[in-house]
């Protein structure tokens, strides 16, 4: 009679904010197509750990479960990723999953991603409109902007590009490469252009551009393959004229 086929797991949990990481090891039945999101849920149903005592049901967040929403992020394997993508055929066993550390872990794999939304909202990561009636059609976007423009919107918020980027930490106020490759997208927007000039100035001050250190790791990391880096550069050239024009006090430079 052959053995039932398992899936191992060794998960690092934390009971609260301030108590110290644990790991605690599961072996949960082996079914096909599964991915980290189901056997999280698996373990949910029936939290007993691999030594066969009863404990806590792990705690992580989720919600589209077609790697759009970025809230299942979490390190597996030792990297940064989707854990809904995450197919358990694709990966080595034992299958290891960590609290991403840029962000304050809450509880077990769940993390606080609120650094990370405050920097959007430091760089006005939206168009802002007056009022909410019809204002009529607005400003069409050459085709070839408007293409590269869509790669950037796919950014999900997930905090990936944050957690690989090495100048993200809590020594550090860097608001990363996502916001920042935001201000990008809604500064090439025509009517997001309206507060270009502020957005750059956000981002030209402690914490912005000067803190990047250029180690591309946020490109490579990236689910979406949103880039980055490109953009990082392109914010460099705006911020270069931007500085002139504050120098000269002229809108025309």
């Amino acid at each position: 009679m052959s053995e039932t086929k398992t899936v191992h797991f060794i998960i690092t949990r934390q009971e609260s904010p301030d108590s110290e990481p644990f790991q605690e090891e599961f072996e949960i039945p082996y079914r096909p197509n599964m991915n980290v999101i189901s056997a999280l849920m698996e373990i949910r149903r029936n939290p007993v750990n691999k030594q066969g005592k009863t404990t806590s049901p792990i705690t992580w967040d989720m919600n589209c479960l077609e790697e759009v929403c970025g809230a299942c992020s979490m390190i597996i394997n030792g990297k940064p990723r989707q854990s809904c993508s995450a197919i358990v055929d694709q990966l080595e066993q034992p299958i290891r999953l960590e609290p991403m550390r840029t962000f304050p872990v809450v509880r077990d794999l769940q993390v606080d991603r609120s650094r990370m939304f405050d920097s959007l909202k430091k760089v006005k990561a939206w168009i802002p409109i007056d009022g909410t009636y019809d204002l009529g059609p607005g400003p069409r976007m050459p085709e070839t902007k408007r293409q590269w423009a869509y790669e950037l919107s796919k950014c999900m918020t997930c905090g990936v590009c944050l957690e690989a980027c090495p100048n993200v930490n809590s020594k550090s106020n860097f608001i990363g490469p996502a916001p920042l490759s935001q201000v990008r997208l809604f500064n090439a927007h025509p009517t997001g252009a309206m507060n270009k000039a502020e957005r750059l100035e956000e981002i030209m001050g402690d914490g912005g551009l000067a803190n990047c250190g250029n180690s591309q790791n946020c490109v490579q990391s990236c689910p979406k393959g949103i880039p980055l880096t490109t953009s990082i550069a392109a914010l460099n050239r705006d911020t270069a004229i931007q500085s002139f024009k504050n120098f000269f006090g002229s809108d025309q430079v």
